[in-house]
This record gives C-alpha cells, structure tokens and sequence, in this order.
C-alpha cells in the first residue's frame, strides 16, 4: 500500500493519523504541492484532481479522504479478525462528513501574506503550462486546473467568501465545544475516526497562530486539544513536523525551492 500525501496537507493528516490509529503499514511518498510536484504527468495521470492525499493498494486507487479512511477502517477490521476493532458507528460517520463539509482553503490563504501567495500562486501557473507543453495528452485536464488557479486567486479577493468559511468554521467548533460538554472525545469516551478528521483542522489553526481565537476560548475544545497532542499518532503525524526549528526548516525550504526554481524559470 503506498500513500502519496505531504506533512502540512490536512487531508493528507487526517489519512496518516487513520493509519496510524489502526496501525496499518504502507509506504510513504511525499508530494509537495506548493512545489507542484502534484502536476508532475506520472502523478496527474493516477490523480487527475491533483489533489492529496492518494491512497493505492495494487490497481485500486482512492483520492476522497472519507473514502480512504473508511477503506483503512476495513483492512483493520480484516486483519485484525478479533473483535478488537469495531466498525465506526453511524455518529461517528455524521461527524466526519460534518467536519469534512468545511473546505479550509480559502480561510488558510486569507491568513497568509498576500506577497507570499500570490508569488506562489504565479509559480503554481507556470507549472501547469511547463506540465501542459509537455504532456499535450493531459492538456485539457492541465487547463482544468489553470483555470481553477485564476478562480482561487479572483475568490480570494472577495470578502463574502472569506466570510463563509470563517463563520462555517465558527460553527463546527461551537458544535464540537457543545459535544465535548458530554463526552471525552467527539463521538464518546474513546478516541475514533471522528476525531481524526478533526485533529488535522486543530492543527491548522495553531499553525496560523490562531489558537487563542479559535481553541483557547473553548474551555472544552482546549482540554481536548491538549489532550490528542499527547496521543502517539499525533506525535508521529504533526508535531514532529510543526515543533520548532523543523517547522521553519519545512517552510524554508520550500520557498527557497520556489525561488531558485523561478530564478533559473524552471518550472
């Protein structure tokens, strides 16, 4: 099984914290999306979305995180054949699909510098042209994806989308914090795949800097998140990669990536 994803992906979290979880073993490429590797021909032929992560065990491939989740859920059910290991039930299902209905895009772009996104967008596109020269069987999934970039960058400066996602966020976490009033974790008093796909948007908001307006004034959402921080998956998944000088070191190298890229114009 191999999984294609990168370490500040959400998506991509929220499928290595399900493996983690039920302690499943696969192979791990990382596919750095702000670099466009994800608009490389051999990756878009498996993805045409471009999109992380992409899970592939043999011929079957999967890129909806749900999907993939619930495909590990039932390789854990399969392998462990002891009972041990229960279906997700039917609450656990509604608050993943809850929690995966909120599309953290456009609320994580408008917290970024608008000089370091709109450097980033400009390089994504030349990119998509470089890629498109050189695949012209792939050209009108390329241009699919061009044009996808010029609506990202024309919804961004438009404050009612801006506003959509945050007051969409505001609410999933007032539903969580009323949750968290009754149980431990979000669907009970076990941690579950539930909490996977929210650990992920958690993370997130600590990595804008945005703890103390989204979490910390949650008395329950911030016990919580203390708490699935001293969860191994957890350690293994995002804080070994969100903790000090390797944080700086993932984004450094990044833009620097970039730069020299734009520099010597090989896209």
């Amino acid at each position: 099984m191999q999984l294609y994803h990168h370490p500040y992906s959400i998506e991509s979290q929220k499928v290595r914290l399900a493996l983690e979880e039920r302690n499943i073993d696969y192979t791990s490429y990382h596919i750095n999306p702000v670099t466009g590797k994800n608009m490389d021909p051999s990756f878009f032929r498996m993805n045409p979305t471009a999109k992380l992560p992409v899970f592939q065990n043999g011929s079957h491939v999967i890129f909806n995180t749900i999907e993939i989740i619930q495909y590990i859920e039932r390789i854990a059910l399969v392998s462990s054949g002891s009972g041990i290991i229960t279906q997700s039930s039917k609450k656990v299902i509604e608050w993943m699909y809850k929690i995966q209905e909120w599309n953290p895009k456009f609320f994580t772009f408008s917290h970024i510098p608008e000089k370091y996104y709109m450097s980033v967008s400009k390089f994504i596109r030349r990119v998509i042209i470089a890629r498109m020269s050189e695949s012209p069987d792939l050209a009108t999934a390329y241009h699919t994806k061009l044009k996808q970039a010029y609506e990202t960058e024309e919804k961004l400066r438009d404050p009612q989308v801006l506003q959509t996602s945050t007051q969409h966020l505001i609410r999933l976490l007032d539903d969580v914090e009323a949750q968290l009033e009754q149980t431990l974790y979000l669907a009970g008093d076990e941690f579950t795949l539930a909490d996977v796909m929210l650990v992920p948007v958690l993370a997130r908001l600590g990595l804008l800097g945005l703890e103390n307006d989204y979490i910390n004034c949650r008395p329950k959402l911030a016990e919580y998140w203390r708490l699935v921080q001293e969860r191994p998956s957890y350690k293994k998944v995002i804080g070994k990669h969100f903790q000090g000088w390797k944080r700086q070191k993932t984004l450094f190298k990044t833009w620097c990536i970039i730069r020299m890229r734009c520099l010597l114009k090989r896209y």
